[in-house]
Formats: C-alpha cells, sequence, structure tokens
C-alpha cells in the first residue's frame, strides 16, 4: 500500500524541502476531510488521492499539481466548500481542484448530458491552466486500475467513455504512456474474453519471434557501429488494444499482425537520426511509400520521429522509429515532458509540444461557444480527436494538419471562421475542384471567397472537423432565427392588420404581459416561434391587443381576407410542398407546421383538404409581383420510343429556358415509354411555354403535370 512517506522520498529528487511540506500538508488535510470514507475495494479513500499524485509524481509534475491531486476529491465528496480550501491552500490549487470536480449539485436528464456537462466545464478550466486535464488524467487511470470492485455493467460504461474521450484525450496531449495503459485496461474491462485470448497468442508467439528479433536487432547494432553511430536500438512491444483495433479496422488475422517486427533507435541529435535512417535504408531495402518524415513535419501533439519500414531477414517487415532522446521523452509524456524536462537548456520541442497543447484547448473553447449544447459540444471533441492527420498547404507554403478524410469545407474554418462561411469554390494544385474533395498529404490548396456568400446546410454532409461542422450549424441556426422572425412579423402584422392594427400601435406593457405568460425573454423569441409554426400569429395578436388578463376579443374579429405575399426567397422557414409543387400562377395555400415554418401547398392539393378552413393551420397566400426565383415542377411525357428521342426532349427544354433537375425513363411496352422530368420554371407561363415546345416534338403523346 503506498503512504505519504514514500512518496515524499520519491519527490525529492526534483522538488524542494518546502514544496515536499506542501504536498504533505495538502495530503494530511484530505485524509482529515475524507476521514470514515471508503472505495468499493473497501480500502480507506485517501489511497486514491495518494496513487493520483503518485502518477503525477512520475511525470515529475510540480508541486501545486500535486497538491490538486491529494485535495480533487475533497470539494465533490466532502462538505468542504470551495472558500474554505482556497483559503488553505491558495486560489491556484482551488482552481486546479473546482476544474477537476464533477457538478454534483444539478440536476441532469440523462447521464449523457451530466457527462457533457462535467466534460465542457473541465475544459474550461483546462483553458486557464492545462494541468486540470493531467490531474483527470491521472484520476481516471487510477479509477480504471481498480475497476475489479464495480459491476461488469459499470465497468463497460467507464471503459467505453475512456475509450472515446479520456484516452484519445491523452493521445492528443502527448501522453502515451497514459493512453497506452488506459487502453489495455479499457480492453481488458470491456471484452475480458478477446483480451485474455490475444495476450494467450502473443505470449505462444513471443517464443518463435525472439530468435528473429535478436538476429535483427544484433544486425542492426553491428551495421551503426560500423558507420560509427552511437545508438540505443529497442525493440517495441504490441499492445493487445493496438493488435486488437489492427484486427478489426484492417481485416487481418492474428498471424499477419504480429509478422510485423518493430524497433526504435534512439540517438543524441537530430543530424544523427537522418544519418541513421540512411544506414538502415542501406542495411535493409525500404518499402516505397512507408517513411513519414514527423521532425521536418511534427504531428498534431508535438510528437517526433522519422518512421521507415524495411523487407528485413527472410523477407519479414521490419517498422523502424528514429529519434533523439529529447523526442522519445515528448512521445511518452508528451505535454509533461515540460515539466519533466523544464531544467534542460534545450526545450525548443517541449515548448512546442506546450504550444501545441494549449492552440488545441483554444480550438475547443471555439467548439464550445457555437455548439448549442454540451451534449453537442462533446459530439464536436470526438469528432476533432481522430489520431490520423494529414498535412496540406496554403499558396504560400504555411502548413496545415487536419483529420484524416477532410475535405477543403474543413481546410476553409481552419484558416478562420469567415473564410469557412464565404467560400465559394477551391483550387487543389491549382486545379478547380468541388468544395467536397478530400484532401491528400502535400496538396497546396487555394480558398476562392466572395463577400455575400453562406454556408451551405448540405457541406454538413461530408465535412469532418468539429469546427467545421459547429461553425455551419451556428450560422445555419442564427440565419434560421432571423429567418423566422421575419416571417413572424409579417404573420403577426397582417394578423393585426385584420383589426387595423399595427405593432407599433401594442403597448409595451401588453408585450411584457405576454413575455411573463409564455415565459419568453423577449419578443423577438415570440415573434420566431410565431415563425417555426409553433404559436398562432392570430392568437398572439389577441393577447397582444387586450387590456388585462381577463378580457378577450371576439374569435371571428380576425380575418384572413387579406393574403400574405410569397417571394420564394424567403429562406430555411419557408418551404413548398413536394406532393404538390407550387409554382407562381397557381391558387397557394400556407400550412402552419411546428417547427418547420410556412409550408406552401396548392390550393387543390388533398394534403391540407381536412384542414382548409382552419384560420390557426392554414393562412392564405398569394404571389409576390416581383418574382426572379425558380421553383421545381414535375412532368410526365408518354412518348413513342425510338432512337434519340430524349436527347430531343432535353434540346428542347433548354430552348426553352428550362433547367433539367432529374430525369427517368419507364419503358411501357416495345412502341411506348413514360419520361418523368423534373424542371426548374420561372412559374406557370414558364412552364407552358416549355410544354408548348414539347409538344411540337414527333412521337411526344400527353404530357401530365404531376401534383397530388
Amino acid at each position: 500500500m503506498p503512504t505519504i512517506d514514500a512518496l515524499s522520498d520519491r519527490l525529492s529528487n526534483y522538488l524542494s524541502n518546502e514544496q515536499i511540506q506542501q504536498v504533505r500538508r495538502a495530503y494530511f488535510y484530505a485524509e482529515q476531510a475524507h476521514t470514515g470514507q471508503r472505495r468499493r475495494s473497501g480500502e480507506p479513500y485517501i489511497i486514491h488521492p495518494l496513487a493520483v499524485a503518485s502518477i503525477l509524481a512520475d511525470m515529475r509534475l510540480d508541486h501545486q499539481s500535486l497538491m490538486a491531486a491529494m485535495l480533487h476529491d475533497v470539494i465533490e465528496d466532502t462538505g468542504i466548500p470551495k472558500i474554505a480550501l482556497a483559503e488553505q491552500f491558495g486560489d491556484v490549487v482551488t482552481e486546479l481542484v473546482d476544474g477537476v470536480s464533477k457538478l454534483t449539485h444539478i440536476k441532469f436528464e440523462s447521464k449523457e448530458e451530466q457527462q457533457a456537462e462535467n466534460f465542457q466545464k473541465m475544459v474550461l478550466a483546462m483553458a486557464k491552466d492545462i494541468r486540470v486535464m493531467l490531474v483527470k488524467l491521472a484520476d481516471r487511470l487510477h479509477n480504471l486500475r481498480t475497476l475489479g470492485a464495480l459491476r461488469p455493467d459499470k465497468r463497460r460504461r467507464i471503459g467505453r467513455e475512456t475509450l472515446d474521450i479520456y484516452a484519445p484525450v491523452a493521445h492528443r496531449l502527448g501522453l502515451n504512456s497514459v493512453r497506452v495503459e488506459m487502453e489495455e485496461l479499457c480492453f481488458d474491462a470491456m471484452y475480458p474474453m478477446r483480451s485474455g485470448l490475444i495476450r494467450k497468442a502473443v505470449t505462444n508467439a513471443r517464443g518463435n519471434r525472439k530468435e528473429l528479433v535478436d538476429k535483427i536487432s544484433s544486425s542492426l547494432r553491428n551495421r551503426l557501429n560500423e558507420e560509427n553511430l552511437p545508438c540505443r536500438v529497442l525493440g517495441r512491444e504490441k499492445h493487445m488494444f493496438s493488435i486488437y483495433s489492427k484486427m478489426k479496422e484492417q481485416r487481418k488475422s492474428l498471424s499477419d499482425i504480429l509478422d510485423v517486427y518493430g524497433f526504435r533507435i534512439v540517438v543524441e541529435s537530430v543530424d544523427m537520426c537522418y544519418r541513421i535512417l540512411g544506414a538502415v535504408h542501406n542495411l535493409y531495402k525500404p518499402i516505397p511509400g512507408r517513411f513519414k518524415d514527423y521532425i521536418a513535419i511534427p504531428k498534431t501533439n508535438g510528437y517526433q520521429s522519422l518512421h521507415t519500414t524495411l523487407i528485413g531477414i527472410s523477407g519479414v517487415p521490419i517498422e523502424i522509429q528514429i529519434r533523439t532522446e529529447e523526442m522519445d521523452a515528448m512521445a511518452n509524456h508528451g505535454i509533461a515532458s515540460h515539466w519533466l524536462y523544464k531544467s534542460d537548456t534545450n526545450t525548443s520541442s517541449n515548448t512546442n509540444g506546450s504550444q501545441r497543447a494549449q492552440q488545441w484547448v483554444q480550438n475547443l473553447l471555439e467548439l464550445q461557444k457555437s455548439a448549442g449544447s454540451p451534449i453537442e459540444f462533446i459530439e464536436h471533441v470526438k469528432v476533432d480527436l481522430f489520431p490520423d492527420e494529414i498535412y496540406v498547404f496554403t499558396p504560400k507554403g504555411r502548413i496545415f494538419e487536419l483529420p484524416k478524410g477532410s475535405t477543403t469545407v474543413d481546410f476553409a474554418y481552419a484558416i478562420h471562421t469567415d473564410v469557412g462561411n464565404s467560400c465559394i469554390a477551391c483550387r487543389i494544385d491549382r486545379q478547380l475542384a468541388p468544395l467536397s474533395s478530400k484532401l491528400q498529404n502535400g496538396q497546396t490548396i487555394q480558398i476562392v471567397t466572395a463577400p455575400g456568400a453562406q454556408p451551405n446546410p448540405a457541406w454538413l454532409s461530408f465535412v469532418v472537423t468539429g469546427k467545421a461542422r459547429s461553425n455551419i450549424r451556428h450560422f445555419l441556426k442564427n440565419q434560421r432565427r432571423s429567418e423566422s422572425v421575419s416571417l413572424g412579423e409579417r404573420l403577426l402584422h397582417k394578423a393585426l392588420a385584420s383589426l387595423d392594427k399595427s405593432i407599433d400601435d401594442i403597448d409595451q406593457a401588453h408585450i411584457d404581459l405576454v413575455l411573463e405568460e409564455t415565459g419568453l425573454g423577449f419578443f423577438e423569441d415570440i415573434l420566431e416561434d410565431i415563425g417555426l409554426g409553433n404559436r398562432m400569429a392570430s392568437l398572439v395578436a389577441r393577447r397582444l391587443l387586450v387590456a388585462n388578463r381577463d378580457s378577450d376579443i371576439d374569435l371571428e374579429a380576425i380575418s384572413d381576407e387579406t393574403p400574405l405575399a410569397i417571394k420564394g426567397t424567403e429562406g430555411l422557414v419557408v418551404s413548398f410542398a413536394k406532393c404538390c409543387s407550387p409554382i407562381p400562377g397557381d391558387p397557394i395555400i400556407g400550412n402552419v407546421s411546428s417547427g418547420r415554418g410556412l409550408v406552401i401547398h396548392t390550393e387543390t392539393c388533398k394534403n391540407i383538404q381536412d384542414i382548409r378552413g382552419n384560420p390557426e393551420k392554414c393562412v392564405i397566400l398569394s404571389w409576390d409581383k416581383d418574382i426572379d426565383s425558380e421553383f421545381s415542377v414535375d412532368l410526365r411525357v408518354y412518348l413513342e420510343n425510338r432512337k434519340g428521342v430524349v436527347a430531343e426532349l432535353a434540346s428542347a427544354i433548354t430552348q426553352a429556358d428550362a433547367n433539367i433537375e432529374g430525369i427517368s425513363v419507364e419503358d411501357r411496352d416495345a412502341r411506348l415509354s413514360v419520361t418523368q422530368l423534373q424542371l426548374s420554371v420561372q412559374g406557370r407561363k414558364h412552364l407552358a411555354r416549355v410544354i408548348r415546345r414539347l409538344r411540337t416534338i414527333r412521337g411526344v403523346n400527353k404530357i401530365v403535370r404531376i401534383k397530388n
């Protein structure tokens, strides 16, 4: 069982006596606060904070982080308030403890919402001090080490949550040793049988592999000694979860994965890395396309190394990583190496890793601002934790790191939110390309923007990064709101006009009364609800015009004689029904649908026959005089089967200034066929012109406009 004295001895290697005494004081304070509390395993609770502090001590974290580790459950699990903790240990330690503490005093609708809120709170704290996350990761790691005391279902839930969030976060911060142990423990907790079988197979294979591993490593050492290149050659152990993931993702058998032999060569300088690369390429043949230079272009988490794959003895693949001692520390400890090696004179990569981590946290803050809810935020974060990256360039040579599978829209948002919102086209390696194009390593991307451009909802179907997704949603949400408010204002104005009133005639007192009744904060919120169809304009109008809560207006007082003019450019809250596809010139009627806004039908549409007489559901509409938009319409053309007739149809439609959106041909028999056309037209007159031109084609028997 760990003790505070044993920890103190370890801390004496890098902390002063005064700092160690502060850590001990935090320990005794926590011990007293947790008196009587026990873990599920039956051990005294203080064992847990001590173990968390011990994990951080392995990373050589500063005394404040260790004090926070000792106290991290005090606010959450004991009655000690935050203020009392600040008086004892100062603001810095208290803020670290508060950042790690869960939100226990708030009731949540679901476990998922609670987890999302807690993670969001921790991210905000991490933005001020990244040590919050290091303490949390150490806390989670010790909890995973002691999962055996929990129920199987709880073990699986914690394992899944860790693999989704905390292990990728550890990877993102470069804490490789923490990530690997987390993944192994989660794998054991979630799939104990699979884990056991793979472990047994690896143990059995180890005996057969040993001879070949020794042979390869000795040949590497001999060649490097001959070249007078001092270094350390280490064999790389394969981890159970890594093996399982590769089997699952690459659909490979266990024997295929175990046939790959991994080695790590650690040297003194960057120059030596490249010299050793040349030496091993002379010893064994490299596999083309399998060389990666992460020294020149580091990974997102600051990881640096040379990766190469060679064909070794008996044709077996050999994976080799070449790095300096400093890079090795960064690879294993990530951002923690900032504290681990902060006394070193050359700390460029440590600083680089720390800067990258801080940049990532800032990106998380941007996501948090544009996310609508904690659950939406955590989904964006999950997307952003992809381990595989690609590297692309701006025309000026600036490098951008993006998740694998990213598109040009993701790249545009990575540059700046405004660039993403206003992009209309792109050039990949100076060639025009669609915005949905997936990017490849080393490409040069140029984004073309336009002042009045807006994000397209269709972009959500192909963007990959959390930043792009959250910003598009945020923009569309705001756009939808402004359009809803505008439509709501028009509908309310129409309802009030029938009573010879306008919005300007309404007293502020009546508006405040309605806001109080509805529980909304602003008048725009009421207008938005009207525009979205969640409130009836006529009911709101009556409520606004009453002198007090008890009086009311006759229901018949509001008439719908004055139609509402439709332009066709109202945006997301005004849509045209697919069942009857109304176009300018058709008599139309609007159905106020909850959540969708105003859905426009033709007056003869069968789908609204039941509600036509209901003034709360239907709005009389008319077409605006000035319409320059195009509208979809469906035609069914019956024609004779003959060569080139479909081409003639297309030509006639083009000559009539219409556009074909969709076409399908169905053969009725050897002589007749039916062609379904979806056209873009400006109105009924334009449609009539198109139909007249189609009738001139030889073989066209009948043309029918498809309406419900």
